[in-house]
């Protein structure tokens, strides 16, 4: 018995060196003076549109239609022959998303159902060499992008329904594979080399954005992800390229952002960010604009543009970007709800952006009230649920040198009150977001 408890200790002893030295390796990550830039020039974009698109959106169900409908991968596999975005005009989507004020686009590459949205020589099971379209519509959109000024990010699916050599995890039940055919080197490679195709072939590109690492998070055992080569794959291919992972975990090491799914970063209203608390890297919301990421035809319940605009804000109030998600048809084209609503961000940043761009959250934190964001000795106080006319803020008098509307420049009467100052509006505020502009001393 003594030697089987000599053999457990001297087991748990070398299994916790083993992790120490890996976790020694992985947090050797420093970034580099180009990834360090591009973090600035990210938090300063603010706002970003998220693109899902893909041969799921032929059959208007989401994105995760195969795995909803307990679509065979076979029968799955016969829709690429049919798709065809006859519609579809990279420069006419760059467009209209540069004209709602986002500075970044993050597009569907690959998503689960495994079908890549790029010409890959990994894989013949993509949007070049399955369909008749035969175009690749990464590359025009890389182009398009290139041309009008707005950051390209690609998301990339760690897990696959299709492919017979990914291991599957908690979704083996419903999409069941045969447990013989798993081989995860040869699809850690395949994995590496689209990315290898992705950040070669498309130019500068802004991000990687990982997705569904948390599959094997049901596992007996903890899953070897490998991240960390793959992160470095990533950094040394283009030191400036982000990388970011939406496995609702506090950021692992060669992680650049963190990312917050459905909400504002200090919420949980989705239930997804329970554990990961607020790092110091650059946060990003993504959110639905209706209740989908993929095209449904059903899904009309949008959210109004007063409201995207008010959680853009609320983001920039807690030192986050807003992802705000767009589901294109499967001609091509944007739904004509969500052009709307682009329309309606690009009026409010056109009118508002300076009070965004270029900020982060305010030396006064989110309130019922609403939130602050700054830019040097400048705070902007973004009033969205106020029911009266003054406002207190916890702020100094001694440190205010002014305070005005934003919106007509027009000056403000405020005085001291305890610890703060109680600033006088004209009126009850209004509308979805009242502004004003405090000039702080230096």
């Amino acid at each position: 018995m003594s030697k089987i408890k000599n053999r457990i200790a001297l087991a748990l002893v070398l299994g916790a060196l083993a992790w120490l030295c890996s976790t020694a390796q992985q947090s050797t990550y420093i970034p580099t003076q180009e990834n360090l830039r591009a973090r600035e020039e990210f938090q300063d974009n603010k706002l970003g549109v998220f693109i899902h698109w893909g041969v799921y959106s032929m059959l208007a169900d989401g994105e995760w239609v195969m795995h909803n409908k307990r679509i065979d991968r076979d029968e799955y596999a016969q829709l690429p022959a049919g798709f065809y975005p006859s519609r579809f005009d990279a420069d006419e989507w760059v467009r209209a998303i540069k004209d709602a004020g986002a500075r970044y686009i993050c597009i569907t590459s690959r998503h689960h159902d495994g079908f890549s949205m790029f010409k890959s020589e990994a894989s013949d099971y993509n949007i070049v060499d399955a369909t008749p379209f035969k175009r690749d519509v990464l590359k025009e959109l890389a182009d398009a992008c290139q041309r009008h000024g707005v950051k390209l990010h690609f998301y990339y699916s760690h897990l696959d329904w299709h492919r017979l050599d990914y291991p599957l995890g908690r979704h083996q039940a419903e999409m069941p594979h045969d447990p013989s055919t798993n081989n995860w080197p040869q699809y850690y490679k395949f994995m590496n080399d689209q990315l290898t195709e992705l950040l070669t072939n498309y130019g500068p590109v802004g991000a990687i954005w990982f997705d569904g690492k948390w599959e094997h998070d049901t596992d007996p055992t903890p899953f070897d992800w490998q991240l960390d080569e793959q992160y470095a794959l990533i950094h040394r291919l283009q030191p400036s390229c982000l990388v970011g992972n939406n496995h609702h975990e506090v950021p692992l090491p060669g992680e650049d952002i963190q990312i917050f799914e459905q909400d504002v970063p200090g919420e949980n209203t989705a239930g997804y960010s329970g554990e990961s608390g607020i790092s110091q890297l650059p946060l990003e919301t993504c959110m639905t604009m209706n209740n989908t990421w993929g095209y449904r035809i059903t899904d009309k319940s949008y959210k109004s543009g007063d409201e995207i605009i008010r959680t853009l804000v609320n983001a920039a109030g807690r030192n986050g970007n807003l992802l705000i998600n767009v589901g294109p048809r499967p001609d091509g084209c944007l739904p004509d709800e969500a052009v709307e609503r682009l329309h309606q961000l690009g009026d409010w940043m056109r009118a508002n952006g300076e009070s965004i761009y270029g900020t982060r959250g305010g030396i006064i934190p989110p309130h019922d009230w609403g939130v602050t964001t700054q830019r040097g000795n400048t705070l902007y106080v973004h009033i969205l649920n106020l029911m009266d006319d003054a406002l207190y803020l916890p702020v100094g008098g001694n440190q205010v040198k002014q305070v005005r509307m934003f919106s007509d420049k027009s000056k403000l009467r405020y005085t001291a009150t305890g610890h703060g100052i109680t600033i006088q509006l004209p009126a009850k505020p209004t509308g979805v977001d009242t502004i004003l502009e405090i000039t702080l001393k230096k």
